[in-house]
């Protein structure tokens, strides 16, 4: 028995290493057979997960050094080639005191995806030398500190389009303006806008709510441009595929107007003097009749598509949202299903996915309840209002910590509050802090 035992084990060992040999063959077959599919159809199923989210991309650049020579880096073209822009991303405010860059966060920043809530970090030292101006497509407009450049920066590439300093807008400005208007006026930036020309010029235009302008500048510019005509001082505008959208009406029972406007095509359109441009002027392109939809009112981008939301009366608590689109053909019936999502107004609009977190409901618009002032969520299928979140109250108790990430998305929502990331949406009353040791607008 002794003396066949040695035998067995042998055999047994045998069979563990044809097994493991076996195994080892079969895991290189299957990543040989991977890591050799033909270029072309790497490259192709890239572009197809690229149009899903940029990260996913780079996820799958990562696999093998097959795939990532087959395909594209987004570095060097972050913001040139618009298939990289992170559009369903955008920056956390973190509360707890720190700002974007905080020292405490060792120069980190985090960002969220509006379409799946999953969370990345990108270390952007250079924001401690600037601060925050808007998003648009997931990109970051940002000033410089020391010379007010305006820079738009990919935060996942690092790659920067240098504009011209913020503070050549003052020359647009009449003497009045100069002295009344202190320099916060020029950094309540409502909206952005940009296009990519074919020789690689980005022009960039940017709606200033406070001044109630326009501003225009391209890359190879010495300053930025005001426009000779005004946007509406009530209700904010946005942008949406290269173009901003801007509402007007001028008493609460009259018609609600909706204009675009649209960048200079050519050097020509930038023409002007003493600071000012001579853009096209705005585009009528809809109108709502009075008594459809009434105030506050608010423009959202969803699924590659401009919403109008408003209230069927005054002082009603019923939100009601239209499809631009079916304004522009005279359907002036409200929806009740927006794909899924919720949408999170203030004063811009989020489009949020249902799947971010567990308490969103799809098909509802998350907002301050006009009478009881709290956060809650108003559906459109039934007409009702629950509270979302924890339900907590936003008074000037502020919000508990911790607290959910429903009011960390919110407070992206009100600009003055989510470009420090200091504080947390905290309603009406919005209470001033130091950035960077400095009271100042943005981080």
């Amino acid at each position: 028995m002794n003396r066949k035992r040695p035998s067995a084990l042998a055999a047994c060992s045998r069979k563990r290493r044809h097994a493991a040999t076996d195994g080892a063959s079969t895991l290189q077959s299957d990543e040989s057979s991977w890591a050799s599919l033909h270029d072309d159809l790497v490259r192709l199923i890239g572009w197809r997960v690229l149009a899903s989210d940029l990260l996913d991309y780079v996820r799958f650049r990562a696999v093998c050094p097959h795939w990532r020579s087959s395909t594209v880096c987004p570095r060097g073209r972050g913001v040139l080639d618009p298939r990289f822009h992170p559009r369903r991303w955008m920056m956390l405010p973190e509360g707890h005191g720190l700002h974007p860059g905080h020292d405490k966060l060792r120069k980190y920043v985090r960002f969220f995806s509006l379409s799946t809530g999953a969370l990345v970090r990108a270390r952007l030292p250079l924001f401690s030398s600037h601060c925050i101006l808007d998003s648009v497509d997931g990109l970051l407009l940002l000033q410089r500190d020391q010379d007010t450049a305006v820079r738009l920066l990919h935060p996942f590439t690092g790659d920067i389009v240098e504009l011209p300093p913020l503070a050549t807008l003052r020359t647009g400005l009449s003497p009045i303006q100069h002295q009344i208007l202190n320099w916060s006026f020029h950094r309540t930036v409502s909206a952005t806008s940009f296009r990519v020309g074919a020789d690689g010029v980005v022009t960039v235009m940017i709606a200033l709510f406070n001044l109630a302008r326009v501003a225009c500048a391209s890359t190879i510019d010495q300053q930025w441009k005001l426009s000779t005509w005004s946007i509406s001082h009530l209700w904010r505008p946005m942008s949406f595929r290269g173009k901003i959208y801007m509402m007007r009406c001028p008493t609460f029972y009259s018609e609600l107007q909706i204009f675009e406007i649209d960048l200079p095509q050519d050097e020509e359109d930038m023409a002007g003097s003493g600071g000012l441009c001579f853009l096209p002027e705005p585009k009528l392109i809809a109108t709502c009749p009075a008594g459809k939809l009434q105030v506050p009112y608010h423009l959202a981008e969803c699924d590659s598509e401009i919403l109008v939301i408003g209230r069927n009366g005054r002082h009603s608590s019923h939100v009601l949202v239209y499809r631009l689109a079916d304004i522009i053909l005279d359907r002036i019936v409200p929806v009740t299903s927006i794909g899924g999502n919720a949408l999170f107004v203030e004063e811009r609009v989020l489009s949020v996915s249902s799947r971010v977190h567990p308490t969103i409901v799809g098909d509802s618009v998350v907002l301050l309840h006009p009478k009881e002032y709290y956060l809650g969520q108003y559906h459109l299928g039934s007409i009702t209002w629950m509270p979302t979140a924890d339900g907590c109250v936003i008074d000037n108790g502020g919000v508990p910590s911790p607290c959910s990430l429903i009011y960390h998305i919110f407070t992206c929502c009100h600009r003055a509050t989510w470009n420090k990331g200091a504080l947390l949406y905290q309603g009406e009353l919005q209470p001033d802090w130091k950035v960077k040791k400095k009271w100042r607008q943005g981080a």
